[in-house]
């Protein structure tokens, strides 16, 4: 079974350290192939792009490459069989959004993790944004608050994948 992993960790060094040596290492240990937006486009390309002096070549490379990422990562969400989405940060990224309605919309069940205890919600009722955690549960998945609860909302989208 095929789980796209959403989220913003590949950002930042301390995210990257995570996702690769926790994140990732657990999700295949339950028995998945993790489908990795952060790895479907070569670091090449984006050094290349970074190299280039600041100025209009430079963001016109990178308009071009924005385009080529992006293309990359919905065809691994059309390729997916679930949805996986980091919920950190003050408020949830917006790429992850982006990825949680399209996989949404594509009738795929999506859990979200959210292991950052600051509040992210629009209200007491919610954990993150109202619209993203609609979406997220409405797939008939479920956002979990640590690593050991992951392996048990794993196995429910895949539950609901084998049903499909």
């Amino acid at each position: 079974m095929k789980i796209y992993l959403a989220g913003p960790l590949g950002f930042s060094e301390a995210g990257r350290y995570f996702y690769n040596r926790e994140f990732i290492p657990q999700v295949q240990a339950l028995g998945f192939v993790v489908l990795d937006p952060w790895s479907l486009t070569p670091q090449s390309e984006v050094d290349a792009v970074a190299k280039l002096p600041e100025g209009p070549a430079q963001r016109e490379t990178w308009r071009k490459l924005n385009v080529k990422i992006a293309a990359r990562n919905r065809a691994a969400l059309d390729e997916c069989d679930a949805v996986v989405a980091i919920l950190d940060g003050v408020d949830v990224d917006s790429g992850t959004a982006a990825e949680i309605g399209y996989a949404f919309a594509k009738d795929k069940p999506i859990a979200g993790y959210r292991g950052d205890f600051r509040l992210s919600a629009d209200n007491e009722g919610a954990t993150v944004n109202l619209q993203v955690e609609y979406f997220i549960r409405q797939s008939g998945g479920d956002i979990v608050k640590s690593m050991a609860e992951l392996p048990k909302a794993l196995e429910k989208i895949a539950a609901l994948v084998r049903k499909r």
